[in-house]
């Protein structure tokens, strides 16, 4: 019974014809280029041959839906173009046009049904943008809050143009509070205290910092990088939130307890030292402030509560159009405006200068003069905002049944935080999954939604704020509150599914981002974090996947060791030859310790065993390798393993490779591995390769002389 060899990604099992779109032109429209009539689709042709299956020319010629050439060693020839040189570059120009700036595409197709459901989502986002904007601008970043407002705004008319058409169309870019907060620590770091230092000069970081990571989102997406999201863990992630979400809230206690001006005398820094600040000065909190203050927090909250539950009676639905943010604003403030709350005590926002408003090119002397000073903590602010909305984007497109492309997502949001960093004071913005919730719940298809949303907060900016003069900032702070206690829930949900798990390392990674984050500071938090991650991927990546496979009795079936339920009734030792299968794709980085994993084996077998043990086998008298799962082998991968064939050469042990096909097996021809073992040391299959060594009149054990490769036992 011959052995069943392992089928290779793009083969499959021949199926009956089946009825659809054709993926490459049959008889009309020019040849594709990347098709090679010479490699029939579906298992057929050489393939096939290859892995010891025939395709039946009925059923090739008609897999995929189009048939393939009589002549398969001839390709169709390319059909003499007509088109003018000029007119064929100019349609090339324009497709590349709508390609990287998608609104060319979906704008000219834009369906007037589609309005209504995009205005009435912009127009509900913008409701909760403008109280959110101000408050982190306020609050946080610690600027003026009218460029809270243009942090909104400009960057999602940049991401509405450059964002992919099909893909995150309910995506809701705007200003993150987690960013507000390192912005805001890095600028108070830089230019003083907010009492201490011009507006001016808070404006410019702020600008700087916006400039700079417009830019690393750009080129990260630009060099196609957008998988680091899979190489942050979401316990990493979880723990920086929170961490993130427990500073903040610590910080907002400050204002809704009418201690800011007490804080500014005192100027705790830390966390901790925040911390002993409002245990030891609870006392002299304005009563007055904090009355307000948690009321409105406490009303926004069983707001919230209530209409979760009403909105499912059929007849009380329009109630997920009230927005209890805005109302919690407007209706504070007309009430501190009538009862004078500003002369009871109560801090209130103020008049807004809108003297830094406009546009203005971002390379001045702040620029250079403080670029390294920003650059890390910009760089910590791209990932962290990328990841965010990369985990927006990819619920709406479950939600809607769409896929999403990280390295577009990554231009586009980059595009929108450059174009932002025009306009001074703005915050960079990128993608909250909050807010892509309701901008999808409410009708959101197009980016047509975002554009309404910014033209909305940009004519509250020139025409609302001066309004907003009697709104407490405690109310701010309460606002805050509200967001960051919706991210906070989402903690002991996780928690409890690690322990449940036993994932100890995801519980230790997240505890100890946590702890970094809140006891050290948010940049060290995320740093240390971030490198510990990359320090576990490259650990597991660099642990070359190997299983020593056994022989099912009486056939020539071979399965690994390890993964089988009944290994005991497996051959382990056929004639002390040891067989391997390689799992995975060979690169520098994963054979680096294959000669010490093979040692082990070899010496141990499978399972985890310490180096002290004592053996479990004896030395192998030869060893086979099974390559097909190895898709691809690198140089430096190539190298090792010729070390690794002269090493056991040199001990007399006869070393031979199976499965090894296709631009692999030419590898190995260029990196001499063929000169040295011979022609007769790589086989189709493991039984062949087995069978060969039985039948060698070299083989002998260990330590004998070394075998000629290109004896005739192996031809």
């Amino acid at each position: 019974m011959a052995e069943t060899p392992p089928t290779p990604s793009g083969y499959s099992t021949p199926k009956e014809p089946q009825e659809h779109t054709p993926l490459l032109p049959t008889t009309e429209g020019p040849a594709n280029p990347r098709y090679d009539p010479s490699v029939p689709l579906g298992g057929g042709g050489a393939a096939a041959k290859r892995l010891g299956t025939r395709t039946p020319r009925s059923a090739a010629s008609s897999i995929s839906g189009f048939p393939l050439p009589s002549k398969p060693s001839t390709p169709a020839p390319r059909p003499p173009s007509t088109a003018p040189p000029t007119r064929g570059r100019l349609d090339t120009l324009a497709q590349r046009a709508h390609y990287y700036v998608p609104i060319l595409d979906w704008a000219p197709a834009y369906s007037a049904r589609l309005l209504l459901g995009d205005c009435i989502a912009g127009l509900t986002v913008a409701c909760l943008v403008v109280p959110q904007s101000i408050s982190y601008a306020s609050n946080l970043a610690k600027i003026n809050p009218v460029h809270g407002l243009f942090s909104a705004a400009i960057p999602a008319i940049g991401y509405a143009l450059f964002g992919t058409a099909h893909s995150t169309v309910q995506l809701s870019v705007g200003p993150e509070a987690a960013l507000s907060l390192l912005i805001g620590s890095t600028i108070t770091d830089i230019a003083g205290d907010v009492d201490e230092r011009p507006m001016s000069k808070a404006v410019a970081l702020s600008t700087l910092i916006t400039l700079q990571i417009g830019g690393i989102t750009f080129l990260l997406g630009f060099f196609r990088l957008g998988f680091i999201d899979a190489i942050l863990s979401r316990a990493l992630l979880r723990g920086f939130v929170t961490g993130v979400g427990c500073i903040i809230t610590l910080e907002q206690l400050i204002p809704m307890l009418g201690l800011t001006h007490l804080e500014h005398q005192l100027d705790p820094e830390t966390t901790l030292q925040k911390a002993a600040f409002l245990v030891e000065h609870l006392s002299s909190a304005h009563r007055a402030t904090a009355i307000i203050a948690f009321s409105a927090l406490a009303a926004l909250v069983l707001i919230r509560a209530a209409k979760r539950q009403l909105v499912k009676v059929p007849q009380l639905k329009w109630l997920i159009f009230v927005p209890e943010v805005l109302v919690c604003v407007v209706l504070t403030t007309v009430l501190s405006a009538v009862l004078r709350w500003d002369e009871i005590g109560v801090d209130v926002l103020g008049a807004i200068d809108l003297a830094h408003v406009g546009l203005d090119i971002p390379f001045n002397s702040t620029f250079v003069k403080h670029f390294k000073d920003t650059f890390p903590v910009a760089i910590v602010c791209s990932i962290i905002g990328y990841i965010d909305s990369i985990v927006a984007a990819k619920q709406n497109a479950s939600q809607f049944g769409y896929t999403i492309s990280p390295n577009r997502e990554l231009v586009a949001l980059g595009a929108g935080n450059l174009l932002a960093s025009f306009c001074p004071g703005t915050l960079p913005a990128f993608g909250a999954i909050t807010r892509s919730r309701l901008n999808a719940a409410f009708g959101a298809r197009t980016q047509v939604s975002s554009l309404v949303t910014s033209a909305l907060v940009i004519l509250s900016a020139f025409t609302l704020l001066p309004y907003f003069y009697y709104l407490p900032r405690a109310i701010l702070a309460s606002i805050i509150c509200l967001v960051i206690g919706g991210i906070l829930a989402e903690f002991p949900e996780d928690l409890h599914y690690y322990i449940h798990m036993r994932a100890w390392t995801d519980l230790g990674l997240m505890s100890l981002t946590f702890l970094l984050t809140t006891l050290w500071s948010v940049q060290a938090g995320i740093a240390i974090s971030v490198a510990l991650s990359l320090l576990l991927v490259v650990k597991k990546s660099a642990r070359t996947r190997i299983r020593i496979l056994g022989r099912v009795p009486g056939t020539e079936q071979w399965k690994p060791i390890e993964d089988t339920p009944d290994s005991d009734e497996l051959e382990h030792n056929v004639s002390g030859i040891l067989v391997v299968r390689i799992r995975e794709p060979l690169h520098f980085a994963n054979t680096g310790q294959i000669k010490e994993r093979l040692r082990r084996l070899e010496l141990f077998g499978p399972g985890r065993h310490h180096p002290s043990s004592p053996r479990m086998r004896d030395d192998a008298s030869a060893i086979v390798f099974h390559m097909g799962d190895v898709e691809n082998v690198d140089a430096s991968a190539l190298q090792i393993l010729h070390e690794i064939a002269v090493a056991y050469l040199e001990r007399g042990v006869p070393v031979c490779f199976a499965h090894l096909v296709g631009k692999s097996r030419r590898k190995f021809e260029t990196a001499g591995i063929v000169d040295l073992l011979g022609e007769g040391a790589f086989h189709e299959n493991v039984g062949e390769a087995v069978h060969a060594i039985e039948r060698s009149a070299e083989f002998a054990s260990p330590g004998s002389a070394p075998i000629d490769p290109d004896a005739s036992a192996f031809a």
